[in-house]
């Protein structure tokens, strides 16, 4: 074993000295954290599965100290969700059956960026009026997310949307497979919250947007 210590990765050089007591560099309050762009050199690579819905790719990666690694992705479409919230204060949840799960899960109003050039917030109102018959004047990022970059390139932005009236009952969208089966609920966004944090809502665009929409609530920022 080698009595030196190897020398820190670029990105934590300006970083303070590591923990006195646990593993890590000590990171400055205020300072920036964020995801950074890396990618790694693919030495081979073959798609075994392709559907309009998803590709399955597996890449021979070159790792920075030397030899590869085989990983598999799942390339996916980006993704938008919403979170609804009425004058009252009260968030719009979708129960929705979930195959690959066996479940009916808590869900926000959600979709894929599917059609070429859609912008994300026009994305994100579409789904809204087709999944839940709802026009909203108001519309702002919430927050961004990657579903499960461990096997997925999804990424999923949530909007909150607000100043909220019915889609016209003759405009309304045909709904099939799993979503003809969706039931609407207004839930208040305390009880909502309650419910992601002792974990009776666990999908993952949920959790992200309705703790999202709380804390910019608490804030004063929603209003």
């Amino acid at each position: 074993m080698s009595g030196s210590e190897p020398s820190s990765p670029e990105h934590l050089q300006h970083r303070r000295s590591p923990h006195p007591t646990l593993p890590g560099h000590v990171v400055a309050a205020g300072e920036r954290v964020a995801d950074r762009p890396e990618s790694w050199p693919v030495r081979g690579s073959s798609t075994p599965y392709a559907s309009p819905f998803i590709d399955v790719v597996v890449d021979e990666v070159e790792m920075p100290h030397g030899g590869t690694m085989r990983r598999t992705t799942v390339r996916h479409d980006a993704a938008v969700g919403v979170v609804v919230l009425d004058d009252d204060g009260r968030v719009l949840l979708l129960e929705q059956y979930r195959h690959p799960v066996g479940a009916r899960l808590v869900e926000l109003p959600a979709g894929l960026l599917d059609i070429a050039g859609e912008p994300a917030q026009d994305a994100a109102a579409r789904e809204l009026a087709e999944e839940a018959d709802l026009v909203a004047s108001r519309w702002d990022p919430l927050v961004s997310l990657r579903s499960s970059p461990g096997f997925t390139d999804e990424r999923v932005e949530v909007f909150l949307a607000r100043g909220l009236s019915a889609v016209a009952a003759d405009a309304r969208t045909d709904r099939e497979d799993e979503e003809a089966d969706m039931a609407a609920v207004w839930v208040p966004l305390e009880d909502a919250v309650a419910a992601v944090l002792d974990g009776r809502i666990t999908n993952s665009l949920a959790v992200a947007g309705l703790l999202a929409c709380h804390i910019r609530a608490n804030e004063g920022t929603s209003a």
